[in-house]
């Protein structure tokens, strides 16, 4: 703590006490003064009335006699006027007030002669009292890591930071609707699961006391979400949360929300329909329009999306014809173009990588990209007479990934031998690999329908709708290494 803060904040613990030595509560459990609270909105429209509302000291300004204070909430700020001929021995209390504090405030709503709507208080309680003094106003809060750590400072100084967090929620609550209204179940699936599966990720592990046994959680809902539709529902969707033990950057945290939605009898195609219809809605409901910014673009969503095969992507924009390209020469092309490679990738593998690498920053207009290798989406139904493609797709918007999905395996002698491939092929950290779910398997086989589902990340959503491209502007308390360092290094019970 700094020595001016050390200073100020043993100033306002000497007030603390004062109030406490005249009998004034300063934390009280409810406000005391008589009538229903306005916001400061509510009370700015109510001229010649008295109200009664509440909020935070923004400003102080004395004159004498006369006090004027300014007090914020959610909605907005109105002035208090406090004057010593009206509240008489009360006033002085006001000594014991800073910027910061919380009170309530009764009295007229008055336009002072500068034109200013004000509360002539004839009533007024201490609500809490703030020991540690807020950051200066004029230069408010502007360092990023402070602003992600003291994410409640941030929002009061801020105001575009609030804005950008009240889009979230209210893309969360778009979501739900156009969803609902499409006929599917929100249900909800384990958070803490003894296997991991539905997504090449590392786990967190942890263990459970109770029965002693191995846990993980979850990295992705899809395969209890499916277990569903074996169950017999038709359309379901799970807002949750999810967690991958992998790097922190601008597009990713290790505690992050997704949306996944799956019908029974759909295929990629109708996913792609009903997920472009989203769009659309969310733009609409957001921004009363379908054209919004991404990065330095202004795209319209609004439109039909193409939708474009990979390799028809890699041969119009690179000259590569994939189909007459060998595992070797695919390998020979990354290490000439500067696609990093592990070395003993498949071909699958290698096309999706030069596909990732080369072309997706350039997809500007809303796109999407269908029918991707085999051997990069071990959930994936197979395209018929195209061998080692299946039916995935990703939506483009802006150079920006936004979705993936496909239509779902339902092959339960399949789905083991993808389960197993996928634990043999290069990757970097083997505890990305898709793990054999017996359980899952025997789901599969009482029958599974043919089911259409995608993944939607709702912190890439809100990137995608605020134009904020890093994660940790989109996430309220972004995972952070701790300032004190004895913390968050114990191992061996969390890993």
């Amino acid at each position: 703590m700094g020595k001016a803060i050390a200073v100020l904040r043993e100033v306002r613990l000497e007030k603390l006490k004062k109030l406490k030595e005249l009998g004034i509560n300063p934390y009280p459990s409810k406000i005391e003064l008589s009538g229903e609270i306005a916001t400061t909105k509510e009370a700015s429209e109510k001229l010649d009335l008295e109200v009664l509302t509440a909020g935070r000291v923004w400003s102080i300004r004395e004159h004498g006699a006369v006090v004027f204070v300014d007090i914020t909430d959610e909605t907005g700020k109105i002035q208090a006027l406090f004057q010593k001929k009206s509240l008489e021995e009360k006033f002085d209390t006001l000594q014991l007030v800073d910027i910061g504090d919380f009170l309530a405030v009764k009295g007229k709503v008055i336009k002072t002669q500068a034109g200013q709507i004000t509360i002539d208080v004839s009533e007024f309680q201490i609500l809490s009292k703030a020991i540690r003094p807020l950051p200066d106003d004029w230069s408010g809060l502007k360092d990023t890591e402070d602003r992600y750590r003291k994410r409640y400072l941030d929002l009061l100084f801020n105001p575009e930071v609030r804005k950008r967090f009240d889009t979230r929620t209210i893309l969360i609550k778009e979501v739900r609707r156009y969803l609902d209204n499409l006929g599917y179940w929100e249900v909800e699936t384990p958070t803490l699961q003894s296997l991991y599966g539905g997504a090449n990720a590392k786990p967190f592990k942890t263990h459970l006391n109770a029965l002693d046994i191995d846990m993980y959680l979850r990295i992705a809902d899809e395969l209890y979400l499916k277990r569903l539709i074996t169950g017999g529902y038709g359309k379901v969707y799970e807002i949750c949360k999810d967690f991958r033990n992998e790097g922190v950057d601008l597009t990713h945290n290790p505690e992050f929300t997704m949306i996944e939605y799956y019908s029974a009898y759909s295929d990629y195609q109708k996913v792609m329909d009903v997920t472009e219809g989203l769009f659309k809605h969310l733009a609409k409901a957001i921004f009363g329009d379908t054209t919004l910014q991404v990065g330095e673009h202004s795209v319209d969503v609004g439109k039909n999306w193409p939708r474009i095969k990979m390799t028809d992507l890699l041969k119009e924009r690179l000259k590569l014809d994939v189909s007459k390209e060998s595992q070797e020469s695919l390998t020979k092309y990354c290490m000439e173009n500067g696609v990093e490679i592990l070395g003993g990738e498949t071909k699958g593998q290698l096309i999706f990588m030069i596909f990732d690498h080369k072309i997706t920053r350039d997809l500007i207009e809303p796109t999407w990209v269908m029918d991707y290798p085999k051997d990069v989406s071990p959930l994936s139904k197979d395209k018929p007479n195209e061998k080692g493609v299946v039916e995935r797709f990703e939506g483009y918007i802006g150079g920006k990934e936004i979705c993936d999905g496909w239509s779902e395996l339902t092959d339960p002698q399949e789905q083991r031998q993808r389960f197993e491939t996928d634990k043999k092929v290069v990757r970097s950290d083997k505890e990305e690999a898709q793990q054999v779910d017996e359980d899952f398997i025997e789901a599969m086989e009482y029958g599974m329908p043919p089911i259409g589902g995608i993944g939607i990340g709702i912190d890439r959503l809100t990137m995608f709708f605020t134009n904020t491209w890093s994660i940790k502007e989109v996430v309220l308390y972004p995972t952070m290494r701790p300032l004190n360092e004895n913390l968050g290094k114990k191992r061996g019970e969390n890993t």
